[in-house]
């Protein structure tokens, strides 16, 4: 059975969008030098899979429901190893066809992509759409170049650009649609100026702390938009909203830990705040915070909570066995109480997934919110 015919019988793809996706398979995106994924995760193979070198590998695949890295980087790496961070991919179909699913397009519609990586979610909109209507952004010229080659070869010939996907595109008018194959920490401003009242915005959206989800964003009149999350993601984060993270010695400053924290305990287990959907109500819930995790030979570790303006921090000991565990904190904020606080809401409101939580995006800001707008998630820390 093929890609498409799978995808049909697992419930994951729509009859309407079959035709497309067997006009325009997944092979004729794919480069010829991959690093095979896992559907449960980000974690790549050691080694590459070269389509010249072992080409049962590279069929086998690209006809998986997998995500396949081509980049690491920034393009700097080379080699057959795995190189630091991954950079660009070819996405799991599953994920591929759902995002399609939420962006909802119709006949007629134009859609801007932020994203063009390999070329194949481009050129399955240009397929069903019409090249004309469809617009695809690329920070990598070199990236988007090899897309340009694919798609030609396709038959396709979408608009592509060379740019930062979060800074709005002059003179090409408004679009029904957008939709990003990379992940934001927040909306940028221009998309939704980019985007026609009652068009959507679909995107995958990662908080600092940890977790992500698609969002699903109907733009209003008023130039705000709001929307709920549909579904787990974990996509590479745009180029131009990725986070720098400082080192240990920013927070310590030349101090032995624990330097001048505070000692306490806590019953709550660091490891039970570690889930995909448990960092992600915690990182809606408190701006500014992220881990890290120092582990040990016998198993045990420490998670380091760190606040991004080097003002704050926090440790706490995990060992096997115990039901009390050693917190340490410095600083103008708590930040394990913080997080403590944040997870027993999400616990006490009955542990809700990705899709009974929403957002509101106004330009002012984000507005995270549990089942109803109006119902806005408490912002702890500021």
């Amino acid at each position: 059975m093929g890609l498409a015919p799978a995808l049909l019988a697992s419930g994951a793809l729509t009859s309407d969008w079959l035709p497309t996706f067997e006009a325009v398979p997944r092979h004729l995106f794919v480069p010829d030098r991959i690093w095979p994924g896992h559907a449960g995760g980000a974690v790549q193979a050691e080694q590459v899979v070269s389509r010249a070198g072992d080409p049962e590998a590279w069929w086998e695949a690209v006809n998986s429901d997998i995500p396949l890295t081509f980049q690491w980087d920034d393009g700097e790496h080379s080699g057959n190893a795995k190189g630091t961070m991954p950079t660009s991919s070819s996405s799991m179909p599953t994920m591929v066809v759902s995002m399609l699913a939420d962006l909802d397009v119709d006949a007629g519609m134009r859609v801007l992509e932020v994203g063009t990586g390999t070329g194949w979610n481009a050129a399955l909109l240009a397929h069903r759409l019409g090249d004309e209507n469809v617009v695809t952004i690329e920070v990598d010229a070199d990236v988007s170049a090899a897309a340009a080659t694919r798609l030609e070869r396709a038959g396709l010939r979408p608009r592509l650009v060379v740019g930062d996907g979060g800074a709005g595109l002059a003179n090409l008018g408004q679009f029904d649609r957008l939709e990003a194959t990379c992940s934001i920490a927040r909306v940028p401003a221009p998309w939704l100026e980019l985007v026609r009242p009652g068009g959507l915005v679909v995107s995958p959206l990662g908080t600092e702390y940890g977790g992500e989800a698609v969002v699903r964003l109907t733009v209003r009149e008023d130039g705000t938009a709001v929307g709920r999350f549909t579904r787990s993601s974990a996509f590479m984060r745009m180029r131009q909203q990725r986070s720098t993270r400082p080192p240990l010695a920013a927070y310590l400053k030349g101090k032995s830990w624990p330097a001048d924290g505070d000692r306490s305990f806590t019953r709550l287990s660091p490891a039970d705040t570690g889930g995909w959907i448990d960092q992600f109500a915690i990182g809606l819930q408190v701006p500014g915070c992220f881990w890290r995790a120092e582990r040990y030979r016998d198993g045990s570790y420490t998670l380091w909570l760190y606040s991004t303006d080097t003002a704050s921090w926090a440790t706490a000991d995990w060992e096997a066995e115990r039901t009390t565990y050693e917190v340490v904190q410095s600083g103008p904020r708590r930040l394990w109480d913080e997080v403590e606080t944040a997870w027993r809401w999400w616990d006490a409101a009955g542990r809700p997934g990705f899709e009974r939580f929403g957002l509101t995006v106004t330009p002012d800001g984000h507005t995270p919110w549990l089942d109803d707008p109006a119902n806005a998630l408490p912002q702890l820390g500021e």
